[in-house]
Parts: structure tokens; C-alpha cells; sequence
């Protein structure tokens, strides 16, 4: 179903329309089932690479291949189910980030969205692929010192950029402080300023909106701020395809307003989560020692850690939620049905359009 008064997001030779782009959940959330079926409908599907490969299996030996032939794994396999884009979210956080970019170029995908860190030396893995570069920022100040390391070390500028609110769900570029006491600002304030920064550029960079976003009217409002389009997580969590374990989304059905809260990450974020008993328990200062011989994280010192991120994460997906927790949107108390990707797509679309009938659409200069 397609609208004519609906922009297409354009990042380079790509068109994706409606304008969304699916936003990469680890781990496990988004791996090849709900990718190809978002990048089926027109829109962008996203590949999570953090704790793609089941490190619970890990028994030692070559790291980096382990996780790199998980995620060939996870592309093949969304490669053969569409032929629509499929990009792959990396976290610049993550001990072997540069062997997983490397990965995703040699598997051809179509974009490569960095964030959990400032991504500066991102181009210089392309090796002459027309691999769409798009890092995630939550500041203007974050796309003027990516722009200028790209443009003086690799004569390049990102492809794209996703401006990621406070609103969005898991681990969030904001301090515990600023998120609990409401005093980061809003994704709207950073999506004006960035929006400056992006346009002052010739060809402007496409900026894309991210955090708190859920239907056809929000989409609209940045479309009209001058973004070119959004990216969106959440919402694609209760959808049949999402390849998360039943258990995982039916505790966002369960949700209720009250139910989303903010914890201490014991990698030195805030994260946006459900709230449970397991969540409770580690506000009040739960621990569970650990070893660890993955090392997923470069900020995580097991020593240190209350407990393990990446195991708790593990559980979440595999539906142990006595043993873990939900990362979660702000809107995620607003799921109330799963659906099929078709049908949320078009349900967005035909909001989107209805939004902006009638209306001028801010153009891109």
C-alpha cells in the first residue's frame, strides 16, 4: 500500500518508503526473521549484532570468528527471505566491534548503524563497498566531531544519522541523572539541532529521528521538523516475526503505565527496562559474581559487575524472565496485540498519511 503524499527516505542510492528503519534489538531481538519481513514491506529491517552469537555455548577458543560466522549466519539467512534493505547495528562498545563491521561489509549489507559510542574510524572499513555509513548520536556537538574525523582522515561524510531521544528503550547515551530527573532534552530539541549541523552540508545528510516514537502521527511530526524519516524499535517488538521468545513480548503486553522504569546498567548507562521482580531485586543492590570468558563489552569489568549484562539479556530472549529483565520503550506499555510486520507497516502508513494530508512536508535543501 502506497501513499503519494508520503516522502521516501533517501540515503544515497536507497530508497526506503515508507521512511522508517527498523532499529537493531540485542540481543536477539532483531535478528533475520523481523529484519526481512520489515525490509519486505518497503521499510529498512536492522540486523542486531551484539550477542549474536550464543556465547552461552562458547567454550573458548577464536572469539571473533565465533561471533563473525553467527552473524554471516543471521544475513544469509534474512538475504534469502527478502530482497529488500538489510543493515546491521553494531555497538562501537562491543570488544570485537571492528571484526563485526568488517563482517557486514564483506557480506554486502546495505547499511551499517554504529552507536554505544562515537564510531570515528567507521569508513575505513569499507574497502571501496557501497556500505551506507549511519552512526547514532543524542547531540549535534556528537555529528560536527564525527563529520569533521570522517572528512579530514577518510574524505567522507555519514551516509545518515540517527538522532536516538531518551525515550528509547535499552541502554541510553544520556546520564542516569539527566533521564531520572528529566532534565535530558528532548529528541525534537536534538532533531532541530542536528538537523543545523546536517544541513550544512552539500548534499545535506538525511537525519532520522529515533526514541519514543509509535504511530503514523509522531513519524509525521519530525517528517514536518525536516527530518527525512524515523527509526523505530519498540513497536516491532510484538509482531510475529520478531524473533524474540514469546515470554519477551508478552511482558510488553502486560505492561502497564507505572511499569517502566530506569536502571543502572552495570555497564555505566542508564537503561530503560519493564519492571519485574528480577529488576527489583537489583535496585536493591543484587549481585550475581560471575567469570566471564567472552568479554563482549570493552567497559564491562567482570570484577566489578553486579551481575552480568550480557547473560541477563541472554535469558530475556530465551524467555526467563524470572531471571532477567525486558529492555524496553517509553511506549511500550501502548502494545496491546501482536500483529504481523505487513500489518503494523500499514497501519503506520495510512496514519502517516492521514497526518500529513494536506500539509507541506518541510523539504530537505
Amino acid at each position: 500500500m502506497r501513499f503519494n503524499n508520503i516522502p521516501a527516505l533517501k540515503i544515497g542510492n536507497l530508497t526506503i518508503s515508507p521512511p522508517i528503519i527498523q532499529g537493531g534489538m540485542g540481543i536477539r531481538v532483531s535478528g533475520a526473521s523481523l529484519a526481512s519481513a520489515v525490509a519486505n514491506t518497503g521499510c529498512a529491517g536492522v540486523i542486531a549484532s551484539t550477542g549474536i552469537g550464543y556465547f552461552e555455548n562458547y567454550k573458548g577458543g577464536d572469539l571473533v570468528k565465533f561471533n563473525s560466522e553467527a552473524l554471516i549466519t543471521e544475513i544469509r539467512k534474512a538475504r534469502s527471505l527478502t530482497k529488500g534493505i538489510i543493515g546491521v547495528n553494531i555497538m562501537v562498545a562491543l570488544s570485537d566491534y571492528e571484526h563485526l563491521v568488517e563482517t557486514a561489509v564483506e557480506e554486502n549489507v546495505d547499511m551499517i548503524i554504529a552507536g554505544a559510542g562515537l564510531p570515528l574510524d567507521l569508513p575505513r572499513f569499507l574497502n571501496g563497498k557501497d556500505v551506507k555509513l549511519i552512526p547514532i548520536v543524542s547531540s549535534a556537538r556528537a555529528l560536527q566531531i564525527i563529520c569533521k574525523r570522517w572528512q579530514g582522515h577518510f574524505n567522507k561524510l555519514p551516509d545518515a544519522v540517527v538522532v536516538e531521544g531518551v525515550h528509547a528503550g535499552g541502554h541510553l547515551g544520556y546520564s542516569y541523572e539527566s533521564v531520572t530527573e528529566n532534565t535530558a532534552l528532548s529528541v525534537e530539541k536534538i532533531v532541530e539541532e542536528v538537523i543545523i549541523v546536517a544541513n550544512s552540508f552539500k548534499p545535506a545528510i538525511p537525519v532520522i529521528a529515533a526514541g519514543g516514537i509509535w504511530d503514523g502521527a509522531d513519524i509525521a511530526r519530525f517528517l514536518k521538523m525536516g527530518a527525512s524519516g524515523v527509526q523505530m524499535a519498540t513497536r516491532f517488538v510484538c509482531t510475529d516475526e520478531c524473533d524474540v521468545h514469546p515470554n519477551f513480548k508478552q511482558a510488553y503486553l502486560n505492561a502497564k503505565p507505572g511499569d517502566i522504569t530506569i536502571i543502572k546498567s552495570p555497564v555505566g548507562l542508564p537503561g530503560r527496562v519493564i519492571n519485574n521482580k528480577f529488576v527489583e531485586k537489583i535496585k536493591k543492590g543484587l549481585t550475581m559474581p560471575f567469570k566471564c570468558s567472552y568479554k563482549c563489552l570493552r567497559t564491562c569489568d567482570p570484577e566489578k559487575a553486579p551481575y552480568c549484562i550480557a547473560k541477563v539479556l541472554a535469558n530475556s530472549a530465551n524467555g526467563l524472565l524470572e531471571e532477567s529483565f525486558a529492555f524496553a520503550g517509553s511506549n511500550a506499555v501502548r502494545c496491546d496485540e501482536i500483529i504481523s510486520v505487513k500489518a503494523l507497516v500499514e497501519k503506520l502508513t495510512e496514519e502517516l498519511s492521514a497526518a500529513l494530508a494536506g500539509e507541506k512536508v518541510k523539504s530537505r535543501t
